[in-house]
């Protein structure tokens, strides 16, 4: 007898898995009291037999996704008293206060395609802890929750974001991590935007993640390949916030796995190859209250209201104090140049596409303002607070508001400059706290000052092996 057929694991068809998926994200939407969702999550986990495991996920300062497999039955009994060792954290506590708590997010809980991510495992994302049971002030999760919570208990504000996320797909398991030996990255596909055949690597990748993506309850709209070779982008609807920056780590993790189990790697490198188009996370926002868009006018500039604009001006005034929460990594700012669509010009436009903001055609339900200058390797939770907090409460300028969003400046064209004016800006330490906005530069700079300073006209093996995205840690423990 084979030792598979001694285990029964959950194991549940793709149809049913949406139907789930699709339920827990509408009772996260409409706010059922946490109590409720916790006890029903017990209850189930209890009662279903077949499941083995619970995975958490929490992610650190800079976006890494960090998960956790608890037993389903020692997590049931320690619910409460979850912890973890935050000093090997990079970015977390230090050494000598290493113990952190994970505190469940009961009501942001996953049915997982057993084919990608193994039978009988459920997954659901973790908020951080100090000892003392109190938020964590770098779990930028944990606080952009609780500023939505905050908005939602003051006037029922919504905050809404959907993102556009381009990826490359490049043949070879651990492509990046193998980057420092080959300097090479091989593509699947030397097609072009929409170009595929459906039995093509790079197609067969792009149904097989959109597949795992409408299981999981994401809402999916539309997929492609993209401009550049090798390039796809998977896009999924409009949610609230929190939902839309935990579906946006989902994304890169189902995108990584099923391209391993392809003998492929899923990459978001901002630009991971030098003379093409590079990847970015375009970030659709709206504000919403009541069910009543707030960014729509149809009379308004653009068909955006005047709330719409102020958000908007509030975000160009403090452009460079916030780039490098958008553009985190020295390889983000190859992409910021303007022979390739770069959005680095700090000005709205409908239709300029070099643009930081562009306000796409829109309606009473789809009107919205498009952050295009952020890179796909940035902390989701992190820019949609940064985002949030600046569009609503960022400091304006004497300067008249058309002009400011019509004269050409720019944003910085790499990563030092960026440290250089996100540590001395008073409003990102503000919005931040002064801990956490000295941590984060930190971090850049420690990343930066292990790349050559100037960028030049080819990618640099430092500037991959030590992106933080890029896990090998045994790399970065021989610098």
């Amino acid at each position: 007898m084979s030792g598979s057929s001694l285990r029964e694991f959950l194991e549940i068809p793709y149809d049913q898995l949406e139907e789930l998926n699709l339920k827990a994200k509408d009772e996260r939407l409409q706010r059922v009291s946490a109590d409720r969702i916790r006890e029903q999550r017990v209850r189930y986990l209890t009662d279903e037999r077949r499941i083995k495991a619970v995975t958490v996920c929490f992610t650190d300062l800079e976006g890494r996704l960090h998960m956790l497999d608890y037993d389903k039955k020692f997590l049931l009994k320690n619910a409460d008293n979850l912890t973890f060792d935050g000093s090997s954290i990079r970015g977390f506590s230090a050494q000598a206060e290493s113990d952190l708590r994970l505190a469940l997010d009961w009501g942001a809980f996953y049915w997982l395609p057993s084919d990608v991510f193994g039978p009988g495992k459920v997954l659901m994302f973790g908020e951080v802890l100090n000892r003392d049971g109190s938020p964590y002030s770098a779990d930028m999760r944990g606080r952009l929750k609780a500023y939505l919570d905050e908005l939602y208990r003051k006037d029922e504000t919504v905050v809404n974001a959907a993102t556009e996320i381009e990826g490359f797909l490049f043949k070879g398991r651990d492509a990046e991590r193998n980057y420092h030996r080959t300097h090479t990255f091989e593509f699947v596909s030397t097609g072009g935007y929409y170009h595929s055949l459906p039995g093509d690597q790079l197609r067969m990748f792009i149904d097989h993640a959109a597949e795992a993506q409408r299981a999981m309850g994401f809402l999916n709209e539309k997929d492609h390949p993209e401009v550049s070779p090798s390039q796809f982008e998977i896009n999924f609807s409009y949610s609230e916030a929190l939902v839309a920056a935990d579906q946006i780590q989902l994304y890169k993790l189902v995108c990584r796995q099923i391209a391993a189990q392809m003998d492929l790697t899923a990459c978001f490198l901002p630009k991971p190859i030098a003379g093409i188009n590079g990847n970015g996370m375009h970030t659709n926002l709206s504000l919403a209250r009541a069910g009543r868009n707030l960014f729509y006018d149809k009379n308004g500039q653009d068909g955006l209201s005047a709330a719409g604009w102020d958000f908007v001006d509030r975000i160009l005034n403090n452009a460079n104090d916030i780039c490098l929460v958008l553009n985190p990594s020295v390889n983000a700012y190859r992409r910021l140049d303007p022979h390739f669509e770069a959005p680095n010009q700090i000005k709205a436009s409908a239709n300029n596409r070099g643009a930081m903001i562009r306000i796409p055609y829109g309606n009473e339900r789809s009107a919205r303002i498009e952050v295009r200058s952020v890179a796909p390797d940035a902390n989701p939770y992190l820019v949609l607070y940064t985002l949030a907090r600046t569009g609503l409460e960022g400091p304006q300028s004497a300067e008249d508001a058309e002009s400011k969003r019509t004269r050409t400046r720019f944003l910085p064209d790499n990563v030092l400059d960026a440290i250089r004016l996100f540590k001395s800006s008073n409003f990102a330490a503000q919005i931040l706290g002064e801990e956490v906005h000295s941590k984060y530069a930190e971090l850049k700079l420690m990343s930066a000052e292990r790349c050559p300073k100037q960028l030049g006209t080819t990618v640099k093996a430092a500037e991959v092996m030590f992106h933080h995205e890029v896990t090998n840690q045994y790399l970065w423990s021989l610098f």
